[in-house]
């Protein structure tokens, strides 16, 4: 009696195939010709959706039904004309500022890289709503291929301050990703024309609510969310880079080619994103999976992630801290 294999039931092993296999083999190969030494090996199968978390699926839906509440509801209380002094307005925003980019958009992120279409344009919504709806594009058909190269234009170069590369991410992000759609063939409808309208939508709706005042508030707000999403791709990714090959093409993506954080409270407040080398390695794996990879395989930021990408809102402080470090693990 034969057994019968279903093809379609056996999940992939690398997201590159040939490419990943290649360097699996050069490992082995490694090790075989010097006996006693440890090969670092970054690729694994994806985590299956869902097998890790059944409920994180839940939870992020949850924190994008909070997030289309609590932006409108803050530039409304801080812009309708209640009364409210000017201490109050000033933390209402912070707090509300740093929920979102904390929070809500570490959800959103995870919602875009969800197979599930609904989920999906869930998370463009989020993004949308702090007018960064292009980040959906530029996210996972620019910085996932590219990252760790000159390509990317969200890994930031060693020895870049924050504010130019913020400038520099931005617009090459909005360009690249628009770029990116623009070479897929089949769309009735260019992604970028929901994001826009998204954004176009977001600020009528502050403008109903309370106003010019409504959209300045609006404005503000995603302009905070914004800049704490470029200050984690900024640190993230700060001088990494990825060896080209003898075809001139960059090595795969590994774990080296991101910084990680091992501390668990800021962990689990933005969804395991300083778990940052095992997303790449594995983009579609939940975040409840997400795996913190060994000290030696992978860099580490020597603070957790909030607080490095406080530190970086002052380049001589951020190069201070990290330049030493980046040039340790190049070494």
């Amino acid at each position: 009696m034969s057994a019968v294999i279903d093809l379609a039931a056996i999940a992939p092993a690398f997201s590159d195939p040939t490419r990943e296999s290649q360097a699996v083999f050069r490992k082995v190969m490694d090790a075989v010709a010097r006996p006693g030494t440890i090969q670092v090996v970054g690729f694994a199968p994806d985590a299956p959706e869902g097998t890790e978390f059944p409920a994180g699926d839940g939870l992020l839906v949850a924190i994008a039904a909070v997030h289309f509440g609590l932006l409108p509801a803050a530039v409304l209380a801080v812009a309708g004309g209640g009364p409210m002094s000017a201490a109050a307005a000033a933390a209402l925003l912070l707090g509300t500022g740093l929920w979102i980019g904390q929070v809500a958009v570490p959800a959103a992120h995870e919602l875009i890289h969800r197979p599930d279409r609904r989920l999906f344009w869930l998370g463009v919504a989020v993004y949308a709503a702090i007018l960064f709806g292009h980040h959906a594009s530029a996210h996972r058909l620019v910085h996932h291929r590219h990252a760790a190269t000159a390509d990317d234009p969200n890994t930031a170069r060693a020895g870049e301050g924050f504010y130019r590369f913020a400038r520099r991410a931005w617009t090459g992000s909005f360009r690249e990703g628009w770029r990116a759609e623009g070479a897929r063939a089949g769309r009735r409808l260019h992604p970028y024309a929901v994001y826009l309208g998204g954004a176009a939508l977001a600020l009528v709706l502050a403008l109903a609510l309370a106003g010019p005042a409504g959209v300045a508030v609006w404005l503000l707000l995603s302009l905070h969310a914004q800049a704490q999403l470029l200050l984690a791709d900024y640190v993230q990714h700060y001088g990494l880079t990825r060896r080209a090959g003898p075809d001139g093409r960059p090595e795969p993506v590994g774990l080296r080619h991101a910084w990680n954080a091992p501390h668990r409270f800021s962990g689990a407040m933005t969804l395991h994103a300083p778990r940052h080398s095992d997303h790449h390695a594995h983009p579609a794996r939940p975040f409840a999976g997400l795996r913190l990879p060994a000290a030696e395989a992978a860099p580490r930021l020597p603070v957790a992630l909030p607080v490095a990408c406080t530190i970086a809102l002052v380049p001589p402080l951020w190069r201070r801290m990290m330049d030493p470090r980046l040039g340790r693990w190049r070494s």
